[in-house]
């Protein structure tokens, strides 16, 4: 039975190993110790919803969820198909987008500030012209609104459908709260601070949605070919099935992607269920400092 133990203890290991590997990157260890070991006041106390909702393994679905949504807005898909290098590099943007969300979520004032300054200096780059002409540019409050409240959105349904602890009402809206402090700082004048003010909003931007072909491209990458070794494709597929099966059932035909009631309630939720409860087994004890990270940290 130790033995049994020990060996169960070892593949946990690897498993945690490998998953921090990919998804915090090899600044991973240094970020880990400089987020939770760094005393100084943090944006949000131990225990907050958002800590709750961005430490638990159900961000894994939500911020698939999340990618597929937003792509759904023609001017943020330009922005990500001619800027983000997602193709050549789709571990590298998971990477920076974990570490950001652990150093807002987690790390001090002055770390989460400075990881905002970061993102907002990469922002203020990033503009062009869509294919058919249309300028935008990655700081326009409107594009950042959409790519948060699609996030934030993301996040809560797969929170509340497979998270170890999901949220009462008003645990939903303090999320939702602590998510627009983030936004503010990234330049988002008014973003909506209860569940229903985020529902509200995201159904305000829905006749600028539009499955363009980088849009479906985008999802066929992220779905059918991810740069994945074979052995980690079933747990993967299941994951995308989970993530899918998040949208709101309006944002699926544009994208190309089926919807299927029965299956979705039969096969595709309980899987998602199980391979959550999978990460979760292998990436969420806590660290010595007795506090969770955002998606691994």
């Amino acid at each position: 039975m130790r033995v049994r133990a020990r060996d169960g203890a070892g593949v946990r290991e690897r498993a945690r190993a490998a998953l921090f590997s990919r998804v915090a990157g090899p600044e991973g260890p240094q970020n880990r110790v400089r987020i939770h070991q760094t005393p100084g006041p943090r944006w949000f106390a131990p225990g907050e919803p958002i800590q709750r909702v961005h430490g638990d393994a159900s961000m894994f679905a939500g911020g698939l969820s999340a990618l597929l949504l937003q792509s759904l807005h023609p001017l943020a898909m330009a922005a990500v198909e001619a800027h983000s290098g997602y193709r050549g590099d789709p571990w590298g943007r998971l990477q920076r987008t974990s570490t950001f969300l652990a150093y807002t979520t987690y790390g001090t004032v002055e770390d989460a500030q400075r990881a905002v300054d970061t993102v907002r200096a990469v922002h203020a780059r990033v503009r062009g012209r869509t294919a058919e002409g249309v300028p935008y540019r990655a700081d326009d409050p409107h594009l950042l609104e959409w790519v948060h409240v699609a996030e934030v959105d993301s996040f809560l349904r797969s929170h509340q459908r497979f998270g170890a602890r999901p949220l009462d009402g008003p645990g939903r809206d303090a999320y939702v709260a602590a998510a627009a402090r983030v936004a503010r700082a990234l330049g988002v004048p008014d973003p909506p601070v209860t569940e229903a003010g985020l529902a509200a909003r995201l159904e305000a931007y829905r006749p600028e949605l539009r499955g363009t072909p980088e849009a479906r491209a985008a999802a066929r990458f992220l779905l059918r070919h991810p740069p994945l070794p074979w052995p980690a494709r079933l747990p993967y597929g299941l994951l995308s099935a989970a993530a899918v099966g998040l949208l709101p059932p309006w944002a699926r035909e544009p994208l190309g992607l089926p919807l299927l009631p029965r299956a979705e309630r039969l096969l595709f939720r309980p899987a998602g269920t199980a391979v959550t409860r999978a990460l979760r087994w292998a990436v969420e004890p806590p660290p010595p400092s007795g506090t969770r990270t955002a998606a691994g940290h």
